[in-house]
This record gives C-alpha cells, structure tokens and sequence, in this order.
C-alpha cells in the first residue's frame, strides 16, 4: 500500500511545501504553514456514496460545445437574488461567512422556509429544538411557517450526511458550519485545515456530479477574513459576506467572488425582531429628515455595485484636547480622510493641524467610493465653522492631490437618485455635465472644477 504523504500548506494561499518554511514564498505571510496529511485514497478522489463520477473526459473544440440556458433557483429574496446574479445556479457550491451573530443562519433559515423545494438543513452546530426556536420566531415575524419540505439533520459526519442525502434526495443542501464538518478520509479534528479542505473538495464533486446546489455557512477570523485555509475560497463557486455592526440595524451582503454573476453588487436588511427585511429603498432609511440648520452633515450620492443610494457624511471637528491632535473615521479609510485634510491645507489654506477630527458614514455602513470625498471635505469645514451647508443639496466628486474636482462613473444615476428624493440641487464635477441634459431634469446642476468652487458656492 502507498504510503502516506506529509506536506506544508499555507493557510492563507493555499501554497504546498515538501517541508516547514516560517515565510510563505508566495503570499508573505509568517507562520502560515501547517501540516496536512495526504492520503492515496482521499476525499478529493474518492466519490460520495451512492454517486457515480462521470466518464473520463475528452478533447474538443471549444465551439462544439453545446451550450444550454441554466436556470437559477428563485429564493424569494430580491437582495439575494441580486447578490447571487439572479439566483442560485443548480449544482454550484456557495460559501457564506460573516463574524459570529451577525445573522448568517437567519439569513439563510428564512429563504428557505419561503422556498417551494425539498431543502436539507445540516446543522453541526445548534441542536433541533434551537432551530425550531428560531424558525417559530421568524415565523411569527414573516408570517410564513415551515412545512414538510424543510428537512433538519444534526449531524457532523460527511459520510452520515452523504447518506441522508442520498434517503431524503433533497433539491437544496445547507451546511451549517463547514468549519463543524469531518471526514473520516482525513485524520484531524473537525475545523482543521486539513479537514475543511477535504470535505469542501468532497462536496464540490458531489454538488457537480449531482447538480445539487449546497451552501455553505463559515465562520471569519478575527481580522476579518473566511476561517479555515485560503484554498477554500478557490474550492467554492460564489463567496458571500454578510458584514455590519451589530450596533446598528443594517447589515451588507456582498459578493467577493461569484463564478455566475457580478460581484460588484450589494445586498442591504434591516434586522428587525422577527428576522431581516430586505430595504429596497436604502436611501431613504439611510437619510435623516430632521437635520436641517446642523453644521457637520453632508449628503452625498454614492454607488455600490449597480445601485445608487444617498448618505450622511457626518463631521465633528474640536480644538485638540491634548498635544495630538486625533483622526478617526468609521465607515470611511482613515488614510484617506488624512489626505483629504492635507488637500484642505495645502491647496485651500485651512489649518486643522491642531483639531479633532472625527468622521461617521451614517447608518454602520463602510463605503469606499471616491465620490463621497467632495461631502466629506464640505462635512469637515461645515463643523468646523460651525455653519449648516445649503439644505436640499447633495454632492458627488473624487478630490484630486490638487485640489481639482474629478468627474466620477455613472453620474447620470447619482443625479436620477438625488432628483427621485426630492432634492433641489446637486454638485458634480464640471467635467461630467457634458454627458447630461439639464433641461431634462427637475434638478438644479451646479458644477465645480476645485474645491475652492464648492466651497464658495455652499458657505457664501
């Protein structure tokens, strides 16, 4: 019989080694390698049970490949549906992860207590009495209840699952988490490297050769990124995360990787008592309507993905209470932030070296388009003249290290979405009015070329 074979494997790219290094070669990182045992016959070759792999492949021309329309499964969810690009894709592996509490399993329970299919629900993790507790209570708050479709497995063996599969031949697999699953091909604990790399491979031949498509919860380290090695990220066809501050109400749900759709889309709920409820308008929710006549707030139009939506931009700006003066931001990149002070005294001339300045996107959200940096400047000067800006104005534009107002992509939905809530006027770079019709829009445009522009334009 073959041996065992023993290699090193980077946790965070996935790179082999025939021994231990203490420096990834590959992606830098320290300490990363472990060991990994790697049997002849592992789960990466050996077939589920009651599966049969399909014949070896042949060579042929790309263009005598048939090519069919694959239908997607319809979760009743139109966040996810637009995350996922239009719905889940029969036999394609999803990874979803998010920081413990956040709502993953709540997220995932109520889409498929509204789906009309046969759904296995594995749990390693909660028992059944906990899930029915959960499934009543968001049952109570959706006005659905769970019927015979909605099967529940408390199981983290992958050959006792393989089995049940095979007994209740379900249409939809959830798993619950694949850091709780083990493999008897692999001899580690469960959550291992080792292991989760071996029963991801194993449920992505599964889920091709069956065409069930499985979804997968993961947990995240504690800087963010999914737990377990990097190579599980490659494994899967789509990787979502669902991030927020459990503070506020919103949580995102974005695509980091999506072999069937965009993954420039965005996915907004609202957690409420009874579950998430998807905000189709975040807009308006994102908005306060009681601001008026307060220094350190601007609105600006920002887009994630295909959808634009409007934000407050909130300063606070105060004389240092100590000899260093403090910068800090939620939501927004702090370095950014400190170039965008430095563009203030350089370019303009006004000195905050020696304030505070505190920066918040309102709602919990973290955006990272370069359009908000004009509302974020009017936002620092505003609380620091303590001067309320022009009310019914919002703004979208990329500061330049010159001080210019750059033009900015998709400007025409920025001004739609400004114009559909009812603002007055909106200020863009000087750049991007040649792609619009003003005679069209029940908007006022004002364009700026430098921030000198906007600013005399606001506090005249």
């Amino acid at each position: 019989m073959a041996k065992e074979k023993l290699v090193y494997v980077c946790e965070q790219c996935g790179q082999d080694s025939p021994k231990w290094v203490g420096k990834c070669p590959s992606c830098g990182a320290w300490n990363s390698f472990k060991q990994l045992h790697v049997s002849p016959s592992s789960a990466s070759n050996a077939a589920p049970a009651g599966i049969s792999l399909p014949a070896t492949s042949t060579v042929k021309p790309l263009r005598q490949v048939a090519t069919r329309p694959e239908p997607r499964i319809d979760t009743g969810d139109t966040e996810l549906n637009r995350v996922l690009g239009g719905g889940i894709v029969p036999g394609s592996l999803i990874l979803l992860g998010g920081e413990p509490g956040i709502g993953k399993s709540t997220l995932i329970l109520q889409t498929v207590m509204r789906l009309p299919l046969r759904i296995l629900y594995v749990s390693g993790e909660e028992s059944e009495h906990q899930l029915k507790l959960r499934a009543d209570r968001l049952a109570a708050g959706f006005g659905t209840s769970p019927d015979d479709n909605l099967l529940v497995l408390c199981e983290t063996s992958l050959e006792n699952i393989y089995r049940q599969i095979q007994e209740s031949r379900p249409q939809l697999v959830i798993i619950d988490s694949i850091q709780t699953i083990g493999s008897s091909e692999a001899e580690s604990l469960p959550g291992s490297m080792s292991q989760v790399r071996a029963c991801a491979v194993s449920l992505l031949r599964f889920s091709k050769t069956s065409g069930i498509p499985i979804l997968l919860i993961g947990h995240i380290t504690k800087d963010g990124t999914l737990a377990g090695p990097k190579v599980l990220e490659h494994i899967v066809d789509t990787v979502l995360q669902f991030e927020g501050d459990r503070q506020y109400l919103y949580r995102v749900l974005r695509a980091l990787k999506n072999r069937f759709g965009s993954t420039s889309e965005l996915g907004i709920y609202e957690m409420q008592q009874g579950g998430l409820r998807a905000v189709s308008n975040p807009s308006e929710l994102l908005l306060n309507k009681s601001n008026e006549g307060l220094s350190g707030i601007a609105v600006a139009s920002t887009i994630e993905g295909a959808r634009p939506f409007l934000i407050e931009t909130q300063a606070l700006v105060s004389t240092a209470a100590y000899g260093t003066p403090q910068r800090s931001a939620t939501g927004f990149d702090i370095r950014r932030l400190n170039m965008l002070l430095a563009v203030l005294e350089k370019r303009v001339g006004f000195k905050l070296a020696q304030k505070d300045v505190f920066l918040n996107i309102a709602g919990g959200l973290r955006v990272t388009d370069p359009a908000i940096d004009l509302s974020v400047i009017v936002a620092v000067l505003s609380s620091n003249f303590d001067t309320p800006t022009t009310p019914s104005t919002c703004m979208a534009g990329e500061i330049g290290l010159s001080g210019e107002v750059r033009p900015v992509t998709r400007i025409a939905q920025r001004v739609s979405e400004a114009e559909r809530l009812g603002f007055q006027r909106i200020l863009i770079p000087e750049m991007s009015i040649k792609s619009l019709q003003p005679e069209h829009l029940r908007i006022e445009l004002v364009p700026v070329a430098k921030v000198e522009d906007a600013l005399r334009y606001l506090f005249q």
